[in-house]
Protein backbone atom coordinates (compact mmCIF):
# COMPACT_ATOMS: atom_id res chain seq x y z
CA UNK A 1 0.00 0.00 0.00
CA UNK A 2 2.27 2.73 -1.34
CA UNK A 3 2.16 6.27 0.49
CA UNK A 4 0.30 5.61 3.57
CA UNK A 5 3.07 6.81 5.32
CA UNK A 6 2.62 9.94 4.20
CA UNK A 7 2.06 12.07 7.39
CA UNK A 8 0.21 15.12 6.25
CA UNK A 9 -2.52 12.54 4.90
CA UNK A 10 -5.49 12.69 6.93
CA UNK A 11 -7.44 9.16 8.05
CA UNK A 12 -11.12 8.95 8.00
CA UNK A 13 -10.64 8.82 11.44
CA UNK A 14 -9.01 11.26 12.14
CA UNK A 15 -11.66 13.07 10.44
CA UNK A 16 -14.61 11.58 11.63
CA UNK A 17 -16.94 13.52 9.18
CA UNK A 18 -16.92 15.47 5.59
CA UNK A 19 -16.46 19.16 7.33
CA UNK A 20 -14.27 17.66 10.22
CA UNK A 21 -11.83 16.68 7.32
CA UNK A 22 -11.78 20.66 6.75
CA UNK A 23 -11.50 21.59 9.87
CA UNK A 24 -8.36 19.23 10.14
CA UNK A 25 -6.69 19.96 7.00
CA UNK A 26 -6.86 23.80 7.82
CA UNK A 27 -5.88 23.08 11.15
CA UNK A 28 -2.73 21.32 9.72
CA UNK A 29 -2.03 23.37 6.72
CA UNK A 30 -3.96 27.05 7.28
CA UNK A 31 -1.89 29.07 4.66
CA UNK A 32 -1.47 26.09 1.43
CA UNK A 33 -3.21 26.34 -1.41
CA UNK A 34 -6.31 24.60 -1.50
CA UNK A 35 -6.97 25.79 -4.61
CA UNK A 36 -6.87 27.46 -7.78
CA UNK A 37 -9.16 29.35 -10.47
CA UNK A 38 -8.93 31.74 -12.98
CA UNK A 39 -11.07 35.09 -12.55
CA UNK A 40 -10.60 36.20 -15.99
CA UNK A 41 -7.45 38.21 -15.46
CA UNK A 42 -5.25 35.30 -14.54
CA UNK A 43 -4.46 32.37 -12.60
CA UNK A 44 -5.50 32.68 -8.53
CA UNK A 45 -4.68 30.99 -5.25
CA UNK A 46 -7.32 30.23 -2.12
CA UNK A 47 -5.59 29.11 1.13
CA UNK A 48 -7.36 26.31 2.87
CA UNK A 49 -8.07 28.82 5.94
CA UNK A 50 -9.50 31.39 2.92
CA UNK A 51 -11.89 28.23 1.96
CA UNK A 52 -12.65 27.69 5.84
CA UNK A 53 -14.31 31.45 6.10
CA UNK A 54 -16.02 31.49 3.48
CA UNK A 55 -17.90 28.16 4.30
CA UNK A 56 -18.49 30.06 7.76
CA UNK A 57 -20.14 32.64 6.37
CA UNK A 58 -22.40 30.40 3.88
CA UNK A 59 -22.92 28.34 7.40
CA UNK A 60 -23.89 31.21 9.13
CA UNK A 61 -26.64 31.94 6.56
CA UNK A 62 -27.98 28.55 6.07
CA UNK A 63 -28.28 28.61 10.09
CA UNK A 64 -30.46 31.82 9.70
CA UNK A 65 -32.87 30.56 7.32
CA UNK A 66 -33.86 28.25 9.99
CA UNK A 67 -32.72 24.90 8.02
CA UNK A 68 -32.62 21.71 10.61
CA UNK A 69 -30.17 18.94 10.24
CA UNK A 70 -31.32 16.44 7.51
CA UNK A 71 -32.71 19.07 5.44
CA UNK A 72 -31.99 18.69 1.80
CA UNK A 73 -29.88 21.94 -0.11
CA UNK A 74 -29.28 21.62 -3.85
CA UNK A 75 -26.09 23.02 -6.00
CA UNK A 76 -26.62 23.65 -9.59
CA UNK A 77 -23.42 25.09 -10.11
CA UNK A 78 -20.07 24.54 -12.07
CA UNK A 79 -16.61 23.29 -10.72
CA UNK A 80 -14.75 25.92 -8.47
CA UNK A 81 -14.33 26.86 -4.91
CA UNK A 82 -17.71 28.32 -4.65
CA UNK A 83 -19.14 24.51 -4.94
CA UNK A 84 -17.06 23.15 -2.26
CA UNK A 85 -17.63 26.00 0.50
CA UNK A 86 -21.20 26.05 0.10
CA UNK A 87 -21.32 21.79 0.48
CA UNK A 88 -18.66 22.60 3.25
CA UNK A 89 -20.68 24.97 5.14
CA UNK A 90 -24.27 22.51 4.79
CA UNK A 91 -22.63 19.29 5.71
CA UNK A 92 -20.98 21.40 8.65
CA UNK A 93 -24.89 21.73 9.62
CA UNK A 94 -25.67 18.12 9.41
CA UNK A 95 -27.71 19.20 6.08
CA UNK A 96 -27.76 16.95 3.03
CA UNK A 97 -26.58 18.12 -0.10
CA UNK A 98 -28.00 17.56 -3.63
CA UNK A 99 -25.86 17.87 -6.47
CA UNK A 100 -27.14 18.78 -9.82
CA UNK A 101 -26.27 19.03 -13.49
CA UNK A 102 -25.94 22.52 -14.46
CA UNK A 103 -27.55 21.21 -18.38
CA UNK A 104 -29.84 18.97 -17.05
CA UNK A 105 -33.43 19.39 -18.12
CA UNK A 106 -35.61 21.72 -16.21
CA UNK A 107 -38.47 19.13 -15.76
CA UNK A 108 -35.57 17.03 -14.72
CA UNK A 109 -34.43 19.59 -11.82
CA UNK A 110 -37.83 20.25 -10.57
CA UNK A 111 -38.50 16.36 -10.58
CA UNK A 112 -35.14 16.39 -8.07
CA UNK A 113 -35.90 19.11 -6.17
CA UNK A 114 -39.40 18.05 -5.23
CA UNK A 115 -38.66 14.18 -4.38
CA UNK A 116 -35.88 15.46 -2.15
CA UNK A 117 -37.51 18.41 -1.16
CA UNK A 118 -34.95 20.30 -1.01
CA UNK A 119 -35.20 24.33 0.48
CA UNK A 120 -32.37 25.93 -1.27
CA UNK A 121 -30.65 25.79 -4.66
CA UNK A 122 -27.39 27.93 -5.50
CA UNK A 123 -27.09 28.65 -9.27
CA UNK A 124 -24.55 30.00 -10.63
CA UNK A 125 -25.68 32.85 -13.21
CA UNK A 126 -28.88 34.42 -13.19
CA UNK A 127 -28.94 32.97 -16.71
CA UNK A 128 -30.13 29.48 -15.21
CA UNK A 129 -33.13 30.73 -13.54
CA UNK A 130 -34.76 32.21 -17.03
CA UNK A 131 -34.53 28.20 -18.32
CA UNK A 132 -35.73 26.66 -15.08
CA UNK A 133 -38.84 29.36 -13.86
CA UNK A 134 -41.51 27.63 -15.42
CA UNK A 135 -40.37 23.67 -14.40
CA UNK A 136 -39.77 25.10 -10.40
CA UNK A 137 -41.87 27.85 -9.96
CA UNK A 138 -44.24 25.61 -8.06
CA UNK A 139 -41.71 25.10 -6.00
CA UNK A 140 -41.21 28.24 -5.63
CA UNK A 141 -44.21 29.83 -4.77
CA UNK A 142 -45.03 26.87 -2.00
CA UNK A 143 -44.80 28.40 1.86
CA UNK A 144 -42.01 27.47 3.10
CA UNK A 145 -40.59 26.83 -0.11
CA UNK A 146 -37.40 26.52 -1.98
CA UNK A 147 -35.57 29.40 -2.13
CA UNK A 148 -33.03 30.26 -5.57
CA UNK A 149 -29.70 32.06 -5.00
CA UNK A 150 -27.36 33.48 -7.10
CA UNK A 151 -23.96 32.77 -6.84
CA UNK A 152 -22.36 35.54 -9.21
CA UNK A 153 -23.89 38.75 -10.45
CA UNK A 154 -27.52 40.19 -9.67
CA UNK A 155 -30.57 38.71 -9.12
CA UNK A 156 -34.26 39.48 -9.62
CA UNK A 157 -36.78 38.07 -7.30
CA UNK A 158 -37.54 34.99 -6.84
CA UNK A 159 -33.72 34.73 -6.65
CA UNK A 160 -31.11 36.25 -4.34
CA UNK A 161 -27.93 37.21 -4.76
CA UNK A 162 -25.43 35.02 -2.89
CA UNK A 163 -23.85 39.10 -2.29
CA UNK A 164 -26.69 40.04 -0.32
CA UNK A 165 -27.85 36.86 1.05
CA UNK A 166 -24.09 36.01 2.72
CA UNK A 167 -23.82 38.21 6.75
CA UNK A 168 -20.77 40.27 7.17
CA UNK A 169 -18.38 40.04 9.92
CA UNK A 170 -16.26 36.66 10.84
CA UNK A 171 -17.77 33.69 11.80
CA UNK A 172 -16.88 30.45 13.33
CA UNK A 173 -16.89 27.52 11.18
CA UNK A 174 -18.97 25.25 12.66
CA UNK A 175 -19.01 21.15 12.96
CA UNK A 176 -22.39 19.84 14.23
CA UNK A 177 -22.65 16.37 12.40
CA UNK A 178 -23.19 13.06 15.12
CA UNK A 179 -21.76 10.55 13.38
CA UNK A 180 -20.01 9.39 10.32
CA UNK A 181 -22.85 7.11 9.59
CA UNK A 182 -25.51 10.52 9.34
CA UNK A 183 -26.51 10.90 5.75
CA UNK A 184 -24.50 13.34 3.73
CA UNK A 185 -25.12 13.26 0.05
CA UNK A 186 -28.21 12.33 -2.37
CA UNK A 187 -26.76 11.87 -5.82
CA UNK A 188 -29.55 11.09 -8.61
CA UNK A 189 -28.59 8.03 -11.48
CA UNK A 190 -30.40 6.86 -14.29
CA UNK A 191 -30.97 3.34 -13.80
CA UNK A 192 -33.72 0.77 -15.74
CA UNK A 193 -36.71 3.12 -15.44
CA UNK A 194 -36.82 6.83 -16.77
CA UNK A 195 -36.66 8.94 -14.09
CA UNK A 196 -33.27 8.88 -11.52
CA UNK A 197 -32.43 7.30 -8.64
CA UNK A 198 -31.12 9.10 -5.60
CA UNK A 199 -28.13 7.24 -4.05
CA UNK A 200 -27.86 8.07 -0.45
CA UNK A 201 -24.46 8.17 0.49
CA UNK A 202 -23.11 8.71 4.19
CA UNK A 203 -19.96 10.92 5.29
CA UNK A 204 -18.26 7.32 6.22
CA UNK A 205 -18.90 5.76 2.34
CA UNK A 206 -17.29 8.84 0.83
CA UNK A 207 -14.45 9.37 3.41
CA UNK A 208 -13.59 5.46 3.48
CA UNK A 209 -13.54 5.60 -0.35
CA UNK A 210 -10.99 8.59 -1.03
CA UNK A 211 -8.86 7.61 1.39
CA UNK A 212 -9.04 3.40 0.03
CA UNK A 213 -8.10 5.13 -3.27
CA UNK A 214 -5.23 7.21 -1.54
CA UNK A 215 -3.92 3.82 -0.08
CA UNK A 216 -3.97 2.23 -3.98
CA UNK A 217 -2.01 5.21 -5.49
CA UNK A 218 -0.63 8.04 -3.07
CA UNK A 219 -1.21 11.54 -3.41
CA UNK A 220 0.21 13.98 -1.52
CA UNK A 221 0.21 18.13 -0.48
CA UNK A 222 2.99 18.25 -3.82
CA UNK A 223 0.11 17.35 -6.24
CA UNK A 224 -2.11 19.54 -8.18
CA UNK A 225 -4.83 18.22 -9.40
CA UNK A 226 -6.56 19.67 -12.47
CA UNK A 227 -10.95 19.72 -11.97
CA UNK A 228 -13.17 19.74 -15.18
CA UNK A 229 -15.44 16.79 -14.68
CA UNK A 230 -18.45 18.00 -13.14
CA UNK A 231 -18.31 17.89 -9.16
CA UNK A 232 -21.96 16.73 -9.55
CA UNK A 233 -20.06 13.43 -10.92
CA UNK A 234 -19.46 11.13 -8.08
CA UNK A 235 -16.13 10.58 -9.28
CA UNK A 236 -14.80 13.62 -9.44
CA UNK A 237 -15.81 14.39 -5.98
CA UNK A 238 -14.57 11.39 -4.50
CA UNK A 239 -11.41 11.51 -5.92
CA UNK A 240 -11.09 15.12 -6.70
CA UNK A 241 -12.16 17.08 -4.59
CA UNK A 242 -12.34 14.88 -0.83
CA UNK A 243 -8.94 12.94 -2.11
CA UNK A 244 -7.13 16.28 -2.74
CA UNK A 245 -8.00 17.95 0.72
CA UNK A 246 -7.26 14.42 2.53
CA UNK A 247 -3.34 14.40 1.20
CA UNK A 248 -3.26 18.25 1.03
CA UNK A 249 -2.63 18.77 -2.43
CA UNK A 250 -3.97 22.04 -4.78
CA UNK A 251 -6.97 21.20 -6.86
CA UNK A 252 -6.92 23.74 -10.31
CA UNK A 253 -10.25 24.49 -11.93
CA UNK A 254 -10.37 24.49 -15.53
CA UNK A 255 -11.78 27.11 -17.11
CA UNK A 256 -14.21 25.28 -19.70
CA UNK A 257 -13.58 22.32 -21.39
CA UNK A 258 -13.20 24.43 -24.71
CA UNK A 259 -9.88 25.77 -23.44
CA UNK A 260 -8.85 22.55 -21.49
CA UNK A 261 -5.49 22.25 -23.97
CA UNK A 262 -4.66 25.63 -22.83
CA UNK A 263 -5.28 25.09 -19.10
CA UNK A 264 -3.21 21.72 -19.31
CA UNK A 265 -0.25 23.79 -20.61
CA UNK A 266 -0.69 26.58 -17.91
CA UNK A 267 -1.57 24.48 -14.68
CA UNK A 268 0.91 21.82 -15.52
CA UNK A 269 -1.64 19.00 -13.02
CA UNK A 270 0.28 16.15 -11.49
CA UNK A 271 -2.85 14.33 -11.33
CA UNK A 272 -5.76 14.25 -13.84
CA UNK A 273 -9.03 12.68 -13.66
CA UNK A 274 -11.05 11.69 -16.58
CA UNK A 275 -13.47 9.40 -18.26
CA UNK A 276 -12.67 8.19 -21.67
CA UNK A 277 -14.02 10.79 -23.91
CA UNK A 278 -11.45 13.36 -22.97
CA UNK A 279 -8.00 10.87 -23.66
CA UNK A 280 -10.49 9.37 -26.91
CA UNK A 281 -10.51 13.19 -27.98
CA UNK A 282 -6.77 13.82 -27.96
CA UNK A 283 -5.72 10.40 -29.39
CA UNK A 284 -8.24 11.29 -32.51
CA UNK A 285 -6.71 14.60 -32.74
CA UNK A 286 -2.75 13.16 -32.71
CA UNK A 287 -3.91 10.48 -35.28
CA UNK A 288 -5.56 13.01 -37.52
CA UNK A 289 -2.08 15.58 -37.16
CA UNK A 290 -0.15 12.55 -37.94
CA UNK A 291 -2.10 11.70 -41.15
CA UNK A 292 -0.56 15.11 -42.22
CA UNK A 293 2.67 13.97 -41.92
CA UNK A 294 5.25 12.48 -44.13
CA UNK A 295 5.30 8.58 -43.64
CA UNK A 296 8.45 8.63 -41.92
CA UNK A 297 7.12 10.64 -39.24
CA UNK A 298 4.18 7.81 -38.94
CA UNK A 299 6.78 5.25 -38.95
CA UNK A 300 8.58 7.53 -35.95
CA UNK A 301 5.39 7.28 -34.10
CA UNK A 302 4.12 3.82 -34.45
CA UNK A 303 8.08 2.43 -33.07
CA UNK A 304 7.71 4.79 -30.38
CA UNK A 305 4.16 3.23 -29.40
CA UNK A 306 5.10 -0.57 -29.40
CA UNK A 307 8.98 0.00 -28.11
CA UNK A 308 7.29 2.10 -25.58
CA UNK A 309 4.99 -0.71 -24.51
CA UNK A 310 7.40 -3.20 -24.44
CA UNK A 311 9.42 -0.88 -21.84
CA UNK A 312 6.55 -0.75 -20.21
CA UNK A 313 5.56 -4.04 -19.50
CA UNK A 314 9.37 -4.62 -18.72
CA UNK A 315 8.77 -2.15 -15.82
CA UNK A 316 6.01 -3.94 -14.78
CA UNK A 317 7.85 -7.01 -14.24
CA UNK A 318 5.60 -8.40 -17.46
CA UNK A 319 7.92 -8.85 -20.18
CA UNK A 320 12.05 -8.85 -20.56
CA UNK A 321 14.62 -6.83 -22.06
CA UNK A 322 14.52 -6.13 -25.85
CA UNK A 323 17.22 -4.78 -28.07
CA UNK A 324 14.94 -2.52 -29.34
CA UNK A 325 15.10 -0.20 -25.86
CA UNK A 326 18.38 0.94 -26.92
CA UNK A 327 16.11 3.27 -29.34
CA UNK A 328 13.84 4.30 -26.38
CA UNK A 329 16.01 7.10 -25.12
CA UNK A 330 15.40 8.50 -28.86
CA UNK A 331 11.95 7.82 -29.10
CA UNK A 332 10.91 9.09 -25.73
CA UNK A 333 12.89 12.58 -27.11
CA UNK A 334 11.53 12.73 -30.21
CA UNK A 335 7.75 11.41 -29.81
CA UNK A 336 6.66 10.24 -26.51
CA UNK A 337 8.27 13.71 -24.87
CA UNK A 338 5.78 15.97 -27.09
CA UNK A 339 2.73 13.91 -26.56
CA UNK A 340 2.98 14.24 -23.00
CA UNK A 341 3.92 17.58 -23.32
CA UNK A 342 0.37 18.94 -24.53
CA UNK A 343 -0.94 17.20 -20.90
CA UNK A 344 1.27 19.68 -18.95
CA UNK A 345 4.48 17.49 -18.96
CA UNK A 346 3.98 16.69 -15.21
CA UNK A 347 1.67 13.48 -15.65
CA UNK A 348 2.42 11.12 -12.60
CA UNK A 349 -1.37 9.82 -12.40
CA UNK A 350 -4.04 9.87 -15.18
CA UNK A 351 -7.43 8.33 -14.00
CA UNK A 352 -9.59 7.23 -16.28
CA UNK A 353 -12.91 5.90 -15.00
CA UNK A 354 -17.03 6.04 -15.37
CA UNK A 355 -17.01 4.47 -18.97
CA UNK A 356 -14.99 1.66 -20.66
CA UNK A 357 -11.68 3.02 -22.41
CA UNK A 358 -10.33 1.50 -25.68
CA UNK A 359 -7.34 -0.37 -25.24
CA UNK A 360 -6.00 0.48 -28.18
CA UNK A 361 -6.27 4.01 -26.51
CA UNK A 362 -4.56 2.79 -23.43
CA UNK A 363 -1.93 1.40 -25.39
CA UNK A 364 -1.15 4.49 -26.87
CA UNK A 365 -0.54 6.78 -24.18
CA UNK A 366 0.84 4.22 -22.19
CA UNK A 367 3.27 3.38 -24.43
CA UNK A 368 3.72 7.34 -25.08
CA UNK A 369 4.46 7.22 -21.44
CA UNK A 370 0.91 8.78 -19.92
CA UNK A 371 0.42 6.64 -16.54
CA UNK A 372 -3.12 5.81 -17.58
CA UNK A 373 -4.73 3.95 -15.00
CA UNK A 374 -8.02 2.25 -15.41
CA UNK A 375 -10.66 1.85 -12.87
CA UNK A 376 -14.37 0.79 -11.72
CA UNK A 377 -17.08 2.10 -9.38
CA UNK A 378 -20.71 3.16 -9.16
CA UNK A 379 -22.20 5.77 -8.39
CA UNK A 380 -23.84 2.94 -5.21
CA UNK A 381 -20.16 2.06 -4.20
CA UNK A 382 -19.51 6.33 -3.46
CA UNK A 383 -17.94 5.11 -6.44
CA UNK A 384 -14.71 3.35 -7.34
CA UNK A 385 -14.75 -0.13 -6.43
CA UNK A 386 -11.41 -1.01 -8.22
CA UNK A 387 -8.07 0.20 -9.85
CA UNK A 388 -4.81 0.01 -11.52
CA UNK A 389 -1.84 0.65 -9.57
CA UNK A 390 1.01 2.80 -11.01
CA UNK A 391 2.95 -0.68 -10.36
CA UNK A 392 0.17 -2.99 -11.35
CA UNK A 393 -1.12 -1.83 -14.48
CA UNK A 394 -2.78 -3.90 -16.48
CA UNK A 395 -4.88 -1.66 -18.73
CA UNK A 396 -7.11 -4.45 -20.59
CA UNK A 397 -8.62 -4.90 -16.68
CA UNK A 398 -10.01 -2.56 -14.56
CA UNK A 399 -7.60 -3.15 -11.82
CA UNK A 400 -7.65 -5.37 -8.27
CA UNK A 401 -10.49 -4.02 -5.76
CA UNK A 402 -9.86 -1.34 -3.46
CA UNK A 403 -8.34 -2.20 -0.02
CA UNK A 404 -11.58 -3.75 2.40
CA UNK A 405 -13.78 -4.39 -1.01
CA UNK A 406 -14.80 -8.01 -1.55
CA UNK A 407 -15.95 -8.93 -4.74
CA UNK A 408 -17.45 -12.26 -6.08
CA UNK A 409 -18.72 -13.86 -9.13
CA UNK A 410 -22.37 -14.46 -8.69
CA UNK A 411 -25.75 -15.88 -11.04
CA UNK A 412 -25.10 -15.13 -14.72
CA UNK A 413 -21.37 -13.77 -13.75
CA UNK A 414 -22.78 -10.90 -12.05
CA UNK A 415 -19.97 -8.52 -10.49
CA UNK A 416 -21.15 -8.25 -6.96
CA UNK A 417 -19.44 -5.46 -4.48
CA UNK A 418 -19.38 -5.54 -0.77
CA UNK A 419 -17.44 -2.54 1.00
CA UNK A 420 -17.33 0.33 3.45
CA UNK A 421 -18.61 2.60 0.38
CA UNK A 422 -21.83 0.45 -0.05
CA UNK A 423 -24.68 2.91 -0.41
CA UNK A 424 -26.92 3.11 2.78
CA UNK A 425 -29.58 2.97 -0.28
CA UNK A 426 -31.82 4.34 -2.90
CA UNK A 427 -34.29 7.67 -1.67
CA UNK A 428 -37.82 6.86 -1.09
CA UNK A 429 -37.13 3.39 -3.07
CA UNK A 430 -36.95 0.52 -0.97
CA UNK A 431 -38.33 -1.89 -3.21
CA UNK A 432 -34.95 -0.85 -5.43
CA UNK A 433 -32.86 -0.86 -2.70
CA UNK A 434 -33.84 -4.33 -1.65
CA UNK A 435 -33.16 -5.03 -5.78
CA UNK A 436 -29.56 -3.47 -5.40
CA UNK A 437 -28.38 -5.10 -2.11
CA UNK A 438 -29.28 -8.39 -1.12
CA UNK A 439 -29.39 -9.64 2.64
CA UNK A 440 -26.20 -10.46 2.87
CA UNK A 441 -24.85 -7.22 1.96
CA UNK A 442 -24.07 -7.66 -1.41
CA UNK A 443 -24.65 -4.87 -4.18
CA UNK A 444 -25.43 -6.19 -7.56
CA UNK A 445 -23.96 -4.11 -10.27
CA UNK A 446 -25.28 -5.37 -13.41
CA UNK A 447 -21.97 -5.57 -14.67
CA UNK A 448 -20.82 -8.61 -16.06
CA UNK A 449 -17.08 -9.97 -14.85
CA UNK A 450 -14.60 -12.47 -14.81
CA UNK A 451 -11.61 -12.40 -11.94
CA UNK A 452 -7.92 -13.45 -13.02
CA UNK A 453 -6.51 -15.24 -10.36
CA UNK A 454 -4.34 -11.93 -8.96
CA UNK A 455 -7.70 -10.79 -8.50
CA UNK A 456 -8.27 -8.58 -11.41
CA UNK A 457 -11.79 -7.71 -12.44
CA UNK A 458 -12.46 -7.69 -16.04
CA UNK A 459 -16.13 -6.11 -17.29
CA UNK A 460 -17.40 -8.12 -19.95
CA UNK A 461 -20.82 -7.04 -20.09
CA UNK A 462 -23.69 -6.34 -18.97
CA UNK A 463 -26.93 -8.10 -17.34
CA UNK A 464 -29.15 -5.68 -18.42
CA UNK A 465 -29.63 -3.10 -21.99
CA UNK A 466 -27.81 -0.42 -20.24
CA UNK A 467 -25.98 1.98 -22.54
CA UNK A 468 -22.48 3.36 -20.63
CA UNK A 469 -21.71 7.20 -22.55
CA UNK A 470 -18.40 7.94 -22.97
CA UNK A 471 -18.71 10.26 -19.94
CA UNK A 472 -19.62 7.55 -17.73
CA UNK A 473 -23.53 8.72 -17.69
CA UNK A 474 -26.15 5.84 -17.96
CA UNK A 475 -29.15 5.53 -19.79
CA UNK A 476 -31.72 2.22 -20.66
CA UNK A 477 -32.14 2.22 -24.09
CA UNK A 478 -35.07 0.17 -24.15
CA UNK A 479 -37.44 2.01 -22.00
CA UNK A 480 -35.99 5.03 -24.60
CA UNK A 481 -37.14 3.07 -27.21
CA UNK A 482 -40.26 2.20 -26.07
CA UNK A 483 -41.24 5.94 -25.11
CA UNK A 484 -40.06 7.06 -28.90
CA UNK A 485 -42.39 4.74 -30.52
CA UNK A 486 -45.25 5.70 -28.52
CA UNK A 487 -45.53 8.23 -31.56
CA UNK A 488 -46.41 7.36 -34.17
CA UNK A 489 -44.02 8.22 -36.69
CA UNK A 490 -41.78 5.70 -34.74
CA UNK A 491 -42.20 1.61 -36.43
CA UNK A 492 -39.09 0.62 -34.57
CA UNK A 493 -35.95 2.23 -32.50
CA UNK A 494 -32.59 1.22 -31.81
CA UNK A 495 -30.85 3.17 -29.59
CA UNK A 496 -26.97 3.22 -29.89
CA UNK A 497 -23.70 4.93 -27.94
CA UNK A 498 -21.82 2.84 -25.76
CA UNK A 499 -18.38 4.51 -24.83
CA UNK A 500 -19.45 7.10 -27.24
CA UNK A 501 -20.01 11.00 -27.04
CA UNK A 502 -24.01 10.99 -27.40
CA UNK A 503 -26.64 8.88 -28.21
CA UNK A 504 -27.99 8.12 -31.76
CA UNK A 505 -30.91 6.04 -32.84
CA UNK A 506 -31.64 4.19 -35.74
CA UNK A 507 -35.37 4.78 -36.83
CA UNK A 508 -37.61 2.63 -38.80
CA UNK A 509 -40.49 5.04 -39.77
CA UNK A 510 -44.12 4.01 -40.20
CA UNK A 511 -44.52 4.43 -44.13
CA UNK A 512 -48.15 6.37 -43.91
CA UNK A 513 -46.82 8.93 -41.07
CA UNK A 514 -43.38 9.47 -43.06
CA UNK A 515 -45.76 10.25 -46.69
CA UNK A 516 -47.08 12.90 -44.34
CA UNK A 517 -43.94 14.10 -42.89
CA UNK A 518 -42.36 14.14 -46.43
CA UNK A 519 -45.17 15.61 -48.35
CA UNK A 520 -45.77 18.56 -45.12
CA UNK A 521 -41.79 18.92 -46.39
CA UNK A 522 -41.99 19.48 -49.54
CA UNK A 523 -40.40 16.14 -50.37
CA UNK A 524 -40.84 13.20 -52.28
CA UNK A 525 -41.12 10.05 -49.43
CA UNK A 526 -40.38 7.89 -52.41
CA UNK A 527 -36.58 9.08 -52.62
CA UNK A 528 -34.70 7.65 -50.48
CA UNK A 529 -32.29 11.02 -50.26
CA UNK A 530 -35.32 12.72 -48.74
CA UNK A 531 -34.31 11.04 -44.68
CA UNK A 532 -31.53 12.50 -45.19
CA UNK A 533 -32.76 16.20 -45.76
CA UNK A 534 -32.06 18.26 -42.77
CA UNK A 535 -35.62 19.41 -42.18
CA UNK A 536 -36.63 16.14 -41.45
CA UNK A 537 -33.74 15.19 -39.56
CA UNK A 538 -34.44 18.63 -37.12
CA UNK A 539 -38.15 17.64 -37.24
CA UNK A 540 -37.82 14.15 -35.87
CA UNK A 541 -35.16 14.54 -33.53
CA UNK A 542 -37.50 17.74 -32.44
CA UNK A 543 -40.28 15.02 -31.77
CA UNK A 544 -38.21 12.64 -29.87
CA UNK A 545 -36.90 15.51 -27.69
CA UNK A 546 -40.62 15.70 -27.07
CA UNK A 547 -40.88 11.86 -26.34
CA UNK A 548 -37.65 11.57 -24.05
CA UNK A 549 -38.32 14.68 -21.86
CA UNK A 550 -39.33 12.05 -18.92
CA UNK A 551 -35.72 11.55 -19.14
CA UNK A 552 -32.51 13.17 -17.74
CA UNK A 553 -30.61 15.91 -19.96
CA UNK A 554 -28.10 13.52 -20.85
CA UNK A 555 -30.45 10.72 -22.10
CA UNK A 556 -31.69 12.78 -25.40
CA UNK A 557 -30.69 11.42 -28.98
CA UNK A 558 -28.51 14.11 -31.24
CA UNK A 559 -28.75 12.02 -34.36
CA UNK A 560 -30.96 9.61 -35.97
CA UNK A 561 -30.50 7.35 -39.04
CA UNK A 562 -33.92 7.06 -40.91
CA UNK A 563 -35.41 3.97 -42.58
CA UNK A 564 -37.89 2.25 -43.95
CA UNK A 565 -37.02 -1.17 -44.09
CA UNK A 566 -38.70 -2.87 -41.17
CA UNK A 567 -36.61 -5.54 -38.71
CA UNK A 568 -38.46 -8.47 -38.77
CA UNK A 569 -38.07 -12.53 -37.68
CA UNK A 570 -37.32 -13.49 -41.16
CA UNK A 571 -34.10 -11.22 -41.81
CA UNK A 572 -33.15 -12.32 -38.53
CA UNK A 573 -33.22 -8.71 -36.87
CA UNK A 574 -36.41 -9.73 -34.21
CA UNK A 575 -36.12 -12.92 -31.91
CA UNK A 576 -39.02 -14.97 -32.23
CA UNK A 577 -40.40 -12.97 -29.63
CA UNK A 578 -40.56 -9.99 -31.58
CA UNK A 579 -37.49 -8.41 -29.21
CA UNK A 580 -34.41 -6.39 -31.04
CA UNK A 581 -31.34 -8.70 -32.02
CA UNK A 582 -29.35 -5.05 -30.70
CA UNK A 583 -25.95 -6.30 -31.64
CA UNK A 584 -27.48 -8.02 -34.98
CA UNK A 585 -29.33 -4.43 -35.92
CA UNK A 586 -25.96 -2.58 -35.31
CA UNK A 587 -23.95 -5.28 -37.17
CA UNK A 588 -26.33 -4.67 -40.47
CA UNK A 589 -26.68 -0.52 -39.85
CA UNK A 590 -22.87 -0.26 -39.40
CA UNK A 591 -21.85 2.49 -41.90
CA UNK A 592 -25.13 4.29 -40.90
CA UNK A 593 -24.13 4.39 -37.12
CA UNK A 594 -20.36 4.78 -37.59
CA UNK A 595 -21.27 8.07 -39.76
CA UNK A 596 -23.70 9.01 -37.27
CA UNK A 597 -20.37 9.70 -34.94
CA UNK A 598 -18.36 10.93 -37.85
CA UNK A 599 -15.99 13.84 -36.74
CA UNK A 600 -16.96 13.41 -33.18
Amino acid sequence: MSGTSNINIITPEEAGTLPGLLRERTRRSPEDTGYRFHDGAGWRDLSWAALTTEAARRQAALAAAGLQPGDRVALMLGNGWQWVAFEQAALGLGLVVVPLYVNDRPDNVAFILRETGSRILLLGEAAQWAELAEALAPLVDQADGLQVLVCRGPAEPPCVALADWLPAGDHAFRVEVDGCERLATIVYTSGTVGRPKGVMLSHRNILWNAYACHRCNAVSRDDVFLSFLPLSHTLERTVGYYLPMMAGATVAYNREVAVLAEDLQQVRPTVLISVPRIYERIHDRILAQLQQRPAPARALFRAAVTVGWRHFLWRQGRGGRHPAFLAWPLLRALVAAKVQARLGGRLRIAVCGGAPLSETVARTFIGLGVPLLQGYGMTEASPVVSANRLDDNVPASVGRPLPEVEVRIGDESELLVRSPGVMQGYWQRAEATAEAIDEAGWLHTGDKARLDEAGRIYITGRLKDIIVLANGEKVPPADMEMAITLHPLFEQVLVCGECRPYLAAVVVLNPREWEKLARTRGLDPDDPAALNAPAVQEQVLAIMGQQLRAFPGYAQVRRVALTLAPWTVENGLLTPTLKLRRNRIMAHHEKEIEALYAGH
